[in-house]
């Protein structure tokens, strides 16, 4: 009953007992990702991260395995792995010395002869389920369930999207990586992504001053600046623009906007130097016909529910880790072309400051606008949040506007059914 079908019920957000039982059967259920292949290249290669509570290390056991492993010493429970990357033969606890090889398994325990050999723990709790798409790492922590593609189901595109653009279909992360945390609900963040009814007001004040600003350099004369003010202004776009842009939504949460940015809005593109070389290194990989196919979508946020948005165009990806219910961490990840010219990364990278950082005009206001929802809904005097834009028009999971509020409405839809799903057996 806390989900309807125009409206949610503030506790969705603001009842840290809920918050502990999407732990378990969200992030404790679904497929979440973790990170990319490029962070991991050589055996040994590791990073930290977590899924939902649980700590987990992500290594590279071999070349052609990757495992996902609960960051926790089966001796007295220190993380075994500092939070971080690197590269080991063995991990080894800084508590007690306990190691472990790259599966996992128990390798040697100092005082061995203190313990009886026939109950010592087998080794650190491998996830039981990790897979990839197109590079992209996702691991769930429940032994059964759909398989990763099913789950993925139409955002597989906005994958094939991002991979496609690259040169020889290469990507890395590279550049470092923006964290911070809000004090606000996890699923504000994801909402916000698709909301196209926001811009004008919540980032006005940037919209002015990119107004004002000089005019951006013609075709290979850009400053570093340019894209800031090309975003900034789109965000103050007439309310027929966001009107006209599509809005897709699918059963398991996921989301994305389409027909908004183009090649020639934002970032580097068509009459520049280095986009026309771009080019020409895409359609050397896979012929014309297939480049210009790759160059014509327009795919912009894309949102893997419960815990991913991305943009394909710009090579960056957020992920959302929930810390309480009323806190939020998140990482932004920049991915660069290998094979594409280098002012492509600097591009993302721009953008990244522009959008994702923590100096960032358009970031922080949306960071002001979560915390003061959060806020609100502490209320006990209004029950409600109303997502009924658009209901009843919408068609085969497209908004009947880009302004439809579909993609709230099919994320509590998920919500909903994983809440209330029968574990599996």
């Amino acid at each position: 009953m806390l989900v309807q079908p125009d409206r949610v019920h503030r506790s969705v957000y603001a009842d840290p007992e809920i918050f502990e039982l999407e732990m378990e059967r969200i992030f404790g259920r679904a497929w979440l990702l973790l990170g990319h292949e490029s962070q991991v290249k050589a055996p040994g290669d590791y990073f930290t991260t977590r899924m939902g509570r649980e700590p987990v290390v992500v290594v590279r056991r071999t070349e052609r395995e990757i495992a996902v492993l609960v960051n926790r010493c089966a001796h007295r429970g220190a993380m075994v792995c500092a939070e971080g990357r690197g590269n080991i033969e063995r991990f080894v606890c800084a508590y007690h010395g306990w190691s472990y090889d790259r599966a996992g398994t128990l390798l040697a325990v100092p005082f061995e002869s203190g313990y009886d050999k026939r109950n010592l723990p087998k080794g650190l709790k491998a996830v039981p389920r990790v897979a990839a798409y197109r590079g992209f790492i996702f691991a769930s922590l429940a032994a059964q369930g759909e398989s990763l593609e099913d789950f993925l189901g139409a955002a597989r595109a906005s994958f094939d999207d991002l991979v496609d653009r690259a040169p020889g279909g290469e990507l890395e992360v590279a550049g470092g990586v923006f964290k911070h945390v809000y004090h606000g609900n996890w699923k504000l963040m994801l909402e916000n992504h698709l909301d196209g009814a926001h811009p004008a007001w919540v980032h006005a004040s940037s919209v002015a001053v990119a107004r004002n600003a000089p005019e951006p350099g013609p075709p290979g004369k850009e400053h570093y600046y340019d894209i800031a003010v090309r975003q900034m202004r789109q965000n103050g776009a007439p309310d027929s623009v966001w009107e006209a842009i599509g809005m897709w939504a699918t059963p398991r949460g996921h989301g994305y906007m389409g027909d908004y940015h183009s090649d020639d809005r934002l970032v580097t593109g068509m009459g520049n130097p280095v986009f026309e070389e771009y080019r020409k290194r895409l359609i050397a990989d896979v012929g014309e016909k297939r480049a210009d196919e790759i160059l014509r979508v327009t795919l912009w946020n894309t949102i893997v529910y419960p815990n991913c948005s991305f943009m394909s165009q710009f090579r960056q990806l957020r992920i959302i880790h929930p810390l309480a219910v009323d806190r939020s961490a998140v990482y932004t990840y920049c991915y660069r072309m290998p094979k594409a010219p280098a002012a492509m990364f600097r591009d993302s990278i721009a953008f990244a400051n522009v959008v994702n950082g923590t100096g960032s005009w358009v970031l922080t206001d949306d960071l002001e606008v979560y915390e003061r929802v959060q806020r609100g809904l502490t209320s006990g005097e209004v029950d409600w949040v109303y997502i009924g834009r658009g209901y009843g028009r919408d068609v085969d999971g497209r908004g009947a506007t880009g302004t439809s509020e579909i993609y709230i409405r099919a994320q509590m839809q998920a919500w909903l059914g994983y809440m209330t799903a029968q574990p599996s057996s």
